[in-house]
């Protein structure tokens, strides 16, 4: 017995180090893939991840999907809409500054669900929390300085760059906010699946008002799209997925702060990415300031 529960701890630990590393690499791709606006992109790899889960779900979520109220399917729209918008701005925020600083931002979601739970759920934040809070945008403000002045350095504008980041950040948290209620009662095939066609949707959309042209790129392109639907998308993410059945959800938040660290290294090590030594300051405040939120809750 109790080496079959040394080899599922065994299995489950690697599981999450492989969609944590998953992860780390959407940034990498993305740069790859830069010869199309980050509009395309964000239309190719959620269209390509819908179409690689609607056969499985096809099959196995139908009767489920029959069972759904009006009010799930109206959530899964949300927050498929949301994750679309998630989508465009963090990938077209990688054009703009560098992959540190927009992994970084991006991982600033447990501060705005911290926020908005305050707001819209009046749920009560703890003094920790506040502090935490107050931490994370004190640091937010010193990495928008640390890049004045330095855009040659991380990108064309850096300001832009972090300020989308900053919204796809936000977008994720209403995502997962809506996401943790259907969840409650549904299971991952039969949510995700409807939700990645929304999102896919909503990346049509955005490019289609921003007349964003989806053909005539290289084949290389379109391969590093696939590439991103399964190897950060389906691989990643559906390892936290997996994971927490396993891991309490604060500490899944505290290992996906792998995600910045590692896409900042694989950064320096393909593109020559050097963040200057107050932007390593500005990360590890806000890092640090997103672990005291996740540790509390």
């Amino acid at each position: 017995m109790q080496t079959e529960d040394h080899a599922r701890t065994w299995r489950v630990h690697a599981i999450l180090g492989m969609g944590l590393l998953a992860i780390s690499v959407s940034a990498i791709l993305i740069r790859y893939a830069s010869e199309a606006p980050g509009e395309a992109v964000a239309v190719w790899r959620t269209i390509t991840a819908a179409v690689l889960l609607s056969g499985p779900a096809m099959v196995k979520s139908r009767a489920e999907w029959r069972t759904f109220s009006g009010r799930e399917w109206m959530l899964v729209v949300l927050a498929g809409f949301f994750l679309g918008l998630h989508f465009v701005m963090w990938i077209s925020s990688l054009y703009f500054t560098s992959v540190a600083s927009a992994s970084t931002l991006v991982s600033l979601s447990p501060i705005f669900m911290g926020i908005i739970g305050f707001v819209v759920l009046r749920e009560r934040l703890t003094r920790l929390e506040t502090i935490g809070i107050m931490v994370a945008l004190a640091g937010t403000v010193l990495l928008q300085f640390a890049h004045h002045g330095h855009a040659g350095d991380v990108g064309s504008n850096p300001l832009l760059g972090n300020s989308l980041a900053l919204a796809a950040a936000g977008f994720v948290s209403i995502y997962l906010l809506i996401g943790r209620v259907v969840r409650q009662n549904r299971s991952w095939l039969a949510y995700v699946a409807p939700l990645y066609a929304m999102t896919a949707l909503t990346t049509v959309a955005v490019a289609v008002v921003r007349d964003v042209p989806l053909l005539g790129y290289s084949a290389t392109f379109y391969g590093l799209c696939i590439l991103m639907a399964i190897v950060p998308q389906l691989l990643g993410h559906g390892a936290l997925n997996y994971a927490i059945r396993y891991f309490p959800a604060a500490t899944l938040g505290l290992a996906s702060l792998f995600e910045p660290v590692g896409a900042s290294v694989l950064a320096f090590a393909f593109f020559g990415e050097i963040p200057t030594l107050l932007a390593v300051l500005a990360m590890g405040v806000i890092l640090g300031a997103v672990s005291i939120v996740l540790t509390r809750r």
